[in-house]
């Protein structure tokens, strides 16, 4: 997957934590299964060994490492296991139940985090749909102090997806591809002449995205419209659908 800017992502978002056990809880509120994915980012630890199976209506909780953890979450779709090879038709990580520290194939729908545990450092949250969407995800904080918005996509871009950024899957929308995926080119990529603030700008694609779920990441520069300061929350929940 491509990572959206991480100078704006943590300067932006500014969480700071105390040296409280932190949850993060995963939670599928929609009424087909989704198979959410974890990855950490370099020399951070791989959690609930970076895959699981979640069926609708159900929920996983698990603890963050102590001190400091980064890494991204995100949910497959479409999965089915056929004489022992695994599939998913969104997300899928290398054809892995377990992704084990792999990441996911785009398009899809992203949480990011960069976690600390201590009165000093400061930790971030934020949802991204520079690598595309496939399914609604927010991220709610819970039992923190201050401004603590809710942030991320509730909208279902499926239906209303562009037909130039369709992923199709057994005769359906499964997908809605970034600009960059569909069209591979240096500026909706923000890639070469393209790869920073000045020059990396929305189009109309990441506008389709952004009109449609203002508070998050659109393109690889982009603000989101909520930002926060919340102080030493206990909970992080990833929801799939509302």
């Amino acid at each position: 997957m491509a990572s959206f800017s991480f100078i704006t992502f943590i300067s932006l978002l500014l969480l700071p934590l105390s040296n409280a056990t932190l949850t993060l809880t995963v939670v599928n509120n929609c009424p087909f299964p989704v198979w959410p994915a974890i990855q950490p980012n370099a020399g951070h630890p791989v959690l609930e060994r970076g895959g699981f199976a979640l069926n609708p209506r159900t929920h996983r909780s698990f603890l963050a490492p102590a001190t400091h953890w980064s890494g991204r979450i995100w949910g497959r779709t479409g999965c089915t296991n056929h004489n022992g090879r695994f599939t998913c038709a969104t997300g899928d990580c290398g054809g892995k139940l377990e992704c084990n520290g792999l990441g996911g194939a785009a398009p899809a729908t992203l949480a990011q985090f960069s976690l600390h545990h201590s009165h000093t450092d400061q930790s971030s949250y934020a949802v991204s749909l520079v690598d595309g969407f496939n399914v609604p995800m927010t991220v709610t904080p819970h039992e923190g102090k201050g401004v603590c918005p809710v942030v991320g996509c509730k909208a279902d871009l499926l239906a209303t997806c562009p037909w130039s950024l369709q992923k199709h899957a057994d005769g359906k929308v499964v997908a809605c591809k970034s600009g960059c995926e569909a069209f591979n080119t240096d500026e909706f990529c923000c890639r070469g002449h393209f790869n920073n603030a000045q020059t990396c700008k929305a189009s109309k694609w990441s506008d389709f995205f952004k009109h449609a779920c203002p508070a998050t990441f659109a393109y690889a520069h982009d603000s989101p419209s909520l930002t926060h300061e919340c102080s030493s929350p206990r909970e992080l929940k990833v929801i799939f659908c509302h």
